[in-house]
């Protein structure tokens, strides 16, 4: 019997993976849901306080105020925002490192794969130089300079790249924000003990971070990522654990900074590389995506066609994919890195390295990446990788046959085998990916009339961004975001996704084409006549900002402001700090925004009332809190209605 025989794991969307994943005689992160399903109250209504020595405090009916005497509202709205100046923190230091890697590019003179991307950002910013390399230097320098600010100095770039209408409503609330990382810090500050306990100041302050992060975080790192690594195409791919071949040496990438990994992708075809991977037994290397950075390959795809076997699979699929034993490598740079894959790391003899000391593992070997020591790591990394398939593979069985040989070895030798198991079940050869802002508007012939005149002949009701993260609460792993989903492109409402929502959307099928056949008659008549799905596929979660961009461009084609069009944001299974950073960022832009799962909040009645009522006559955005699918499918759908009304639509 295996040591997991009996446990219960929790329910997938993905039933291929949850069946592999209960075979698995280890624990995994599916399996250690029931064991934590008790949650804290406190903790959930986000009334704990622990600032200070004299708590932690607990508000209760019988006891409303901590020692101090902050209430409910003060506790609630301090722990908010503080999570949110985390999330924001953490897409800062991509941007920041991103912007940095751009501008190494331009004074090395190394290669510019987005020459499109690099004048569309460069007159935006007002730049004029007709040198490449010294523009992409100027692009980087007032990035860095932006976020450099002090917190009393407004940052340039937000009014270049945000439209105009959200421009002159953030103002008027006084939220346009300073220096991105001062922000940061004041913020924490803020919410220190004994200082801010104005519920409804401290959530203007999470507006405020949620614009810097949008803009900066979001759309900026795309934008520059499409300079450094090229711009999306559109195109079919192969997506779950059947990407993953055994005949290469496989490594599996997972975070956020794909420019951190860009020189190791462009080295791993070369020939002199290739050669080695060859004595080793291999027929080379392959690059195998999970997590963000992963779906940040699978947009760019088009570019790395001979290093990228495809993306397996979102953040709770990882521990999984190691156990396929087809992973001979990990390279972390970022988060969505599971602390829980380090066992499954150790037992299947997968070594780690890491690229950045925030996501340093405990097993893992941290190498301080840097641009000018490139050549250096990506050639150190080729030769772990080489020495791990060795060691590995000679350890490794495919088939019943070796199995039994192996282990009459194993009894003579004393040592273990390392199994290969891959579901080639798993995972879907039809994926529609490249999705952008620019990709999207080139698919419908350079301009967005044909979406306007779809939506307005009410061919496409209306559109849902469905984004952000997996958890494995909201009804199990991605389960609330497949369910939702269908759901809304049954009602005729298009769905575009980024981020791990994206990896389970994928794995189902519901970026293939075939997906048309659940939708509703008109979005079905729409899907096939263009021959796309209903679900469009923008990437990784930093995506989202090419969300805003579509929506931004939408508004300006029609005249209109933001919060003005048919369109709704869900992000059901958000996970992460940086997740509440995006939806700050959602409802400055005046649209609302459904969570399954409350952020913590429900313990203050007015930060509760702030965010799901007030905001909207403030921003034009508003929190929908909702737990049962088909109530937030009504929702989201009367929403849409309202203001397709408002527009004369019928």
């Amino acid at each position: 019997m295996s040591m997991c025989e009996n446990c219960t794991t929790c329910q997938s969307a993905d039933k291929v993976l949850e069946g592999f994943i209960g075979s698995m005689d280890m624990e995994t992160s599916h399996h250690r849901v029931e064991s934590q399903k008790i949650k804290c109250g406190f903790g959930q209504q986000g009334v704990c306080c622990k600032l200070c020595a004299n708590g932690p405090c607990r508000i209760t009916p019988k006891s409303p105020r901590g020692i101090c005497g902050a209430n409910a509202d003060t506790i609630v709205a301090r722990n908010f925002l503080r999570a949110v100046s985390s999330g924001a923190a953490c897409y800062l230091h991509v941007i920041e490192n991103t912007a940095r890697n751009l501008k190494s590019i331009g004074e090395t003179k190394g290669t510019i794969k987005g020459v499109n991307a690099l004048n569309k950002v460069a007159k935006v910013f007002g730049i004029e130089e007709e040198d490449n390399h010294k523009k992409a230097i100027m692009i980087a320098d007032k990035v860095i300079a932006d976020l450099y600010k002090p917190r009393f100095e407004k940052m340039e770039i937000v009014e270049k790249m945000a439209y105009k209408p959200r421009v002159e409503n953030w103002k008027k609330l006084n939220i346009m924000p300073g220096g991105a990382k001062s922000e940061v810090f004041d913020a924490i500050v803020k919410t220190s003990t004994n200082l801010n306990s104005d519920p409804v100041d401290m959530l203007l302050n999470c507006l405020n971070l949620g614009i810097s992060t949008g803009l900066y975080g979001l759309t900026l790192t795309n934008l520059l990522n499409d300079i450094m690594l090229g711009e999306p195409v559109i195109r079919a791919a192969k997506v779950g654990f059947k990407v993953v071949d055994t005949d290469y040496i496989n490594i599996m990438i997972t975070g956020h900074q794909h420019s951190t990994i860009s020189h190791l992708q462009d080295v791993l075809i070369d020939d002199k590389v290739i050669e080695k991977a060859k004595k080793a037994g291999a027929k080379g290397f392959k690059l195998v995506g999970c997590t963000c950075v992963g779906q940040d390959l699978q947009l760019r795809g088009e570019h790395y066609k001979e290093v990228f076997s495809g993306h397996a699979g979102n953040n709770f699929t990882s521990e999984a994919l190691i156990a396929t034993g087809g992973v001979d490598l990990i390279v972390s740079e970022f988060n969505c890195t599971l602390p829980g894959i380090e066992p499954i790391a150790d037992k299947f003899k997968v070594k780690m390295i890491c690229l950045d000391d925030v996501a340093k593992k405990a097993n893992a070997e941290y190498i301080e990446y840097s641009f000018e020591n490139r050549e250096e790591i990506s050639n150190y990394v080729i030769d772990e990788a080489i020495k791990s398939y060795s060691e590995r593979r000679g350890n490794v069985v495919t088939n019943a046959k070796q199995l039994l040989d192996r282990m009459m070895q194993m009894v003579s030798e004393n040592r273990d085998a390392v199994p290969i198991n891959i579901p080639m079940d798993h995972g879907h050869d039809d994926v529609i990916t490249g999705v952008s802002e620019e990709s999207l508007k080139a698919f419908l012939g350079g301009t967005w009339k044909p979406l306007v005149d779809l939506i307005a002949a009410g061919k496409i009701k209306g559109v849902a961004g469905v984004v952000g993260c997996s958890n494995l609460t909201a009804k199990g792993h991605d389960v609330f975001t497949v369910e939702l989903t269908k759901e809304l492109i049954k009602r005729d409402i298009i769905v575009l996704s980024a981020g791990c929502s994206s990896g389970g959307l994928e794995n189902v099928g519901l970026m293939s084409p075939g997906a048309a056949e659940l939708a509703g008659e008109n979005l079905k008549e729409v899907c096939k006549s263009l021959g796309i799905p209903p679900v469009l596929n923008f990437g990784p979660c930093l995506a989202i900002g090419r969300l805003e961009l579509v929506a931004t461009e939408l508004a300006e084609y029609l005249g209109i402001d933001i919060p003005q069009l048919p369109l709704v944001l869900s992000a059901p299974q958000w996970l992460e700090e940086q997740a509440l950073a995006d939806g700050a960022f959602g409802l400055a832009l005046g649209l609302p925004l459904h969570l399954a799962i409350p952020p913590f909040i429900t313990g203050s009645k007015v930060v509760t009332k702030v965010l799901t009522e007030d905001l909207e006559t403030l921003t034009g955005g508003k929190l929908i809190l909702e737990d049962d699918v088909i109530k937030a499918a009504d929702k989201l759908e009367e929403i849409v209605l309202n203001r397709r009304q408002k527009l004369g639509l019928k």
